[in-house]
């Protein structure tokens, strides 16, 4: 078994960076397997204007980077690998097990950081103009539709928080819903259908995105074009708009620790109250992977902050164990 690090992070985003910054710069020396996406979901964003610290806003992968530098100033050690399997001690002081393939790693604290994917509908169009007109976070890019016709799709909660303030920018926004009834609240529905700029599309999917067919070639050409279909009808129609919003619920990846750290039941890590400690000793989870109501970056990075004290507390009350007494891996 090799020598044992301090503490591992497994992801990156503002949650494992952050993470990363506060155990290094406690002289943790962490190792951090960042994945192959290194910088989760803001490497999918284009402007970041509503983090703190950046007054002028920022490209979503500059501000990756700039997380990313910071921690290896301090002494994070950064591999952008995916680790493949990990088998978490059950007993106080045990050490756990973290695989990159047929590489093993041991450490006596576990930070889990590898956030959430949001869920898409699966459509043409989709990947290719994601950025360019097609968004996940309404909170994060409405202010570029500003007197813009925008669309949203989904029939939850989430769905009419994100159009109630999209409606505050754009000039209309189409709420787009699989069927007649909502999963709503009955008190969300109220509030979105009481916004003058605001109307509603059921029973339709969307069909494809299709970009503008002007521009600087096709790869930057934006949406311009979101076809519909009626779910009953089989009837398709078309609706210019500047942006669409997909609203459909995040998928936690928490795949990796299935079956040995307690989830909720959408997956995302259940964590003992205001601490990021889960039910596993020595371990630690932040981010969007415990986070199902908030989701953003900011939010992220303190969850980050917070498992780094509390791994840090944790090796410094408890004791490693001995090979004699314990690290028994589930």
């Amino acid at each position: 078994m090799p020598d044992p690090e301090n503490v591992i992070i497994i992801g990156s985003g503002p949650a494992g960076y952050t993470a990363a910054l506060y155990t290094a710069r406690a002289e943790l020396s962490p190792l951090v397997l960042e994945g192959w996406n290194w910088g989760g979901l803001l490497q999918q964003t284009t402007d970041v204007e509503n983090f703190p610290g950046y007054p002028k806003g920022i490209l979503g992968p500059d501000m990756m980077q700039d997380l990313r530098d910071q921690a290896e100033r301090f002494g994070a050690r950064l591999r952008t690998e995916q680790v493949t399997k990990v088998e978490l001690a059950e007993e106080p002081g045990g050490l756990h097990r973290v695989w990159v393939d047929d590489v093993e790693h041991v450490s006596r604290a576990v930070i889990i950081a590898t956030g959430a994917e949001h869920r898409k509908l699966g459509v043409p169009g989709e990947d290719e103009l994601g950025g360019r007109g097609v968004s996940y976070c309404a909170t994060c890019d409405a202010a570029f539709f500003k007197d813009r016709d925008t669309l949203i799709v989904g029939g939850g909660d989430s769905a009419m928080e994100e159009a109630i303030f999209l409606a505050k920018f754009g000039r209309s926004v189409t709420i787009v819903n699989r069927r007649d009834e909502f999963r709503a609240s009955a008190i969300m529905l109220d509030r979105a259908r009481a916004v003058d700029n605001i109307t509603f599309k059921t029973p339709y999917v969307v069909e494809r995105f299709e970009a503008a067919s002007t521009g600087d070639g096709p790869v930057l050409a934006p949406l311009e074009t979101v076809v519909l279909r009626h779910v009953e009808t089989g009837e398709t129609e078309s609706l210019e708009i500047a942006g669409a919003f997909i609203a459909i619920g995040h998928d936690p990846v928490s795949g990796l620790v299935a079956g040995q750290v307690d989830l909720d039941p959408e997956g995302y890590v259940l964590v003992d109250g205001v601490s990021t400690a889960t039910n596993r000793p020595g371990v630690f989870a932040a981010g969007d992977l415990i986070d199902s109501s908030y989701r953003q970056a900011i939010t992220a990075a303190g969850s980050g902050c917070k498992a780094a004290l509390d791994a840090e507390r944790y090796l410094r009350d408890v004791p490693a164990a001995t090979p004699a007494t314990g690290a028994t891996a589930a």
